[in-house]
């Protein structure tokens, strides 16, 4: 395990090139979480990401020979542009193996910053199998994403900051993938403030760090598609399962509608753009899994902010719906001249917008003198679909 003395090594040598990110309070946001809520803003950083504090601190590391011989990490988009990001600074050359599903922009992003990128698998195991096989055959260092002591020291400059910025902290909520965040905070901040809860966030459908704790030893799980496609990991580090059993004080996990919620709520009352990975954390308080927060002083830490332009219209899109600001409405009305107009103004009297209608004929639970309207509808929330529905209803129609 490593100790606050490496924490701190590492903060000495990449303080030069790290932004020293925000611990911002939020007046609405602790207001809806039911704390004094800060966001440490890592989505901030030149890579939009942590990573590259961990990534500098490893290649910093290197020997000459190492150095020479060049790198190679396998990654879902932050840690790669990381470790393009440090290799770019240092003069080393970089070869990253990434998910064939890694979002557009953390493709673009890390060639950007002169990394050769391959493509392989569905998830970030194969790649890093992948990325093993080719450092083998090539003689590269590997870089890993979580599981490596200098990456775990490196994360964990984040936690020094956070006690500077917020001496008074009772809780710091952080997003896990396969641990190398927390277990670099927990490190720092235990050693400094040991009454501290840490606690751990993960995506309901890969919560392997979770299963892991549970277990007693690393439990890999099956791979899952998640829009925390960052800490989409299905097996945690050997290095950092023994430090998050020792000094995490909970693990919980946050849904996927939970997470699209969260980084539209971000995004509207912080202005902040934070990707499904980045928000888990807050997703966690937003909707209160965690208990016993009131009146804390809690730190979310809003791990980064790459996000495909597309996946984040799908977010938003599912966010509206969770939040009730989109309704979709299967409505079935006579097959007849009129019959639409006739809906839709029953739809205009109850002040509701009309972004999507279709008209599906063939619809298999709609008798032969019917047809399904398929309606996309802008509301005010939850109350106003329950009245539109029941106008709707009241007018004679059936809604699927």
């Amino acid at each position: 395990m490593i100790d606050i003395k490496a924490v701190q090594q590492a903060r000495q040598q990449v303080k030069e090139h790290i932004y020293y990110t925000p611990c911002a309070w939020s007046e609405s946001l602790s207001r809806l979480c039911g704390c004094e809520l800060y966001l440490k803003l890592e989505n901030l950083q030149v890579t939009g990401s942590f990573k590259e504090r961990g990534a500098l601190n490893k290649l910093l590391s290197l020997n000459a020979e190492e150095k020479s011989a060049g790198v190679i990490a396998a990654s879902a988009g932050n840690h790669a542009q990381g470790v393009a990001h440090a290799a770019r600074l240092l003069g080393i050359k970089a070869t990253i193996v990434m998910p064939e599903t890694t979002p557009l922009s953390k493709i673009r992003g890390t060639r950007e910053f002169g990394a050769e990128i391959i493509l392989h698998g569905g998830g970030y195991d194969e790649a890093y199998d992948k990325a093993c096989e080719l450092q083998r055959q090539h003689g590269y260092v590997l870089i890993h994403a979580f599981d490596d002591p200098l990456i775990i020291a490196g994360q964990g400059t984040i936690g020094l900051e956070i006690v500077e910025q917020l001496p008074e902290v009772d809780m710091v909520v952080v997003p896990v993938g396969g641990g190398g965040l927390i277990s670099g905070i927990a490190t720092a901040i235990k050693s400094i403030k040991p009454e501290v809860e840490i606690i751990g966030v993960e995506a309901a459908r890969m919560a392997a760090m979770k299963q892991s704790v549970a277990a007693g030893k690393v439990t890999p799980l099956p791979m899952a598609n998640t829009l925390a496609d960052g800490i989409s990991v299905a097996r945690v580090g050997q290095h950092t399962l023994p430090i998050v059993t020792q000094l995490v004080t909970q693990i919980v996990t946050v849904s996927e509608e939970e997470i699209a919620s969260s980084v539209m709520t971000l995004l509207e009352r912080e202005k902040s753009l934070a990707e499904g990975a980045g928000a888990a954390g807050f997703a966690a308080l937003l909707y209160k899994n965690i208990p016993n927060v009131t009146g804390k002083k809690v730190v979310a830490v809003i791990s980064g902010g790459n996000i495909d332009m597309t996946r984040l219209s799908h977010i938003i899109d599912r966010g509206l719906e969770q939040d009730g600001r989109l309704a979709r409405l299967k409505v079935v009305v006579p097959d007849k001249p009129a019959s639409i107009a006739e809906l839709t103004a029953i739809i205009a009297e109850q002040q509701a917008n009309i972004e999507q209608i279709s008209q599906n004929r063939l619809a298999t639970e709609v008798n032969l003198e019917e047809t399904e309207l398929d309606l996309l509808l802008q509301t005010r929330g939850k109350e106003h679909i329950a009245t539109i529905m029941e106008a709707i209803r009241a007018h004679g129609y059936v809604i699927n």
